[in-house]
């Protein structure tokens, strides 16, 4: 068990310095591409128009929408432990490089930073038409009327939001369970992004993938929350008195039970104010307010929420690490 553990730590904190070194391999096949695959083809074949009975259509598709989470997650549990166990069968080197790969591959720390900071350099370039078109590859709001404040506050957002889903909860669940429970979370949050959504089509279908996603991102959410705390305690620049105060006071203000978690955090520690109305398909959503308008938003709270976000990953595997490493020694 102790030589496991060993092996387990090493493997995972070189798949931590992959992801934070290369981010993403564009180029290469990615695992939460192939779920993305199988669920939009699970998809098409299940969210059928061909219920007749308009009573039980709710009911019929919310069977259809939770067959479809179960044979995604099996199907995710099963290569997936076939892959790390192949590995470590074959040698423990095999196994530990498959696990850093898979690791590196279930965080998305660098990819998040690499796509804000795009749109970042956009503004800086005076490119608005640029910057939307990059954020537009981050966001689900439509961003083609977005003015310079606005392209801001929606980048901070989302790095704010992604933080926890993105960074902070695979990092713990894969930390806790190897790559195995760390490519079952990103399947839950994939299948989130691509069926949970309130329209005619996904309102039943999507139900059980949107619970799902709710429950694994309930601990890590409000624990990313904290770490952005801390985080803001040590960082130039930042509040952790205000991020403390207004995550107390906004971060129930989301239809999401843990979006707003992060999002208030890094707004009461960067002094700004997020939500506002925004447009998804030409429908303007008011949302609530999250943060004081203290000041105008500028380009530089996106590096600075990018900050905020490794600062508490690194809090967070100096808390999971440093009491494991003293035992093992």
């Amino acid at each position: 068990m102790r030589r496991f553990l060993c092996l387990h730590l090493i493997a995972f904190a070189t798949g931590c310095i992959l992801d934070l070194i290369i981010g993403d391999p564009y180029s290469l096949p990615h695992p939460v591409k192939a779920m993305g695959s199988l669920i939009a083809a699970l998809e098409k074949r299940l969210n059928k128009a061909d219920i007749k009975d308009e009573d039980k259509r709710a009911a019929i598709l919310k069977r259809r929408g939770t067959l479809l989470v179960m044979v995604v997650l099996l199907a995710t549990l099963l290569i997936s432990a076939a892959v790390c166990i192949g590995a470590y069968l074959i040698n423990i080197y095999a196994g530990m490089a498959v696990e850093a790969i898979l690791t590196c591959y279930v965080l998305a720390g660098r990819c998040l930073y690499n796509e804000s900071m795009k749109v970042c350099r956009d503004l800086k370039n005076d490119d608005i038409a640029k910057a939307r078109y990059d954020l537009s590859m981050i966001v689900g709001r439509d961003t083609d009327r977005l003015e310079k404040p606005a392209v801001i506050r929606a980048a901070v957002e989302t790095v704010a939001e992604n933080a926890s889903d993105g960074c902070i909860a695979p990092f713990l669940y894969t930390f806790i369970g190897g790559p195995v429970a760390g490519l079952l979370y990103k399947a839950v949050n994939t299948m989130d992004s691509m069926i949970a959504y309130h329209n005619e089509r996904y309102e039943y279908f999507g139900k059980t993938a949107a619970a799902a996603d709710d429950v694994l991102n309930f601990i890590p959410s409000r624990l990313s929350a904290l770490l952005f705390i801390c985080a803001a305690f040590i960082l130039p620049g930042c509040s952790a008195k205000e991020a403390l105060r207004i995550w107390k006071r906004d971060r129930r203000k989301h239809l999401s039970p843990n979006s707003a978690q992060t999002e208030s955090t890094c707004a009461g520690a960067l002094g700004i104010q997020l939500g506002g109305v925004s447009y998804y398909k030409g429908v303007a959503v008011e949302r609530p307010c999250i943060g004081d308008n203290k000041r105008e938003v500028n380009v530089d709270d996106i590096p600075r929420a990018n900050r905020l976000m490794f600062a508490a990953a690194g809090i967070l595997m100096a808390i999971l690490y440093i009491p494991l490493l003293i035992c093992l020694l």
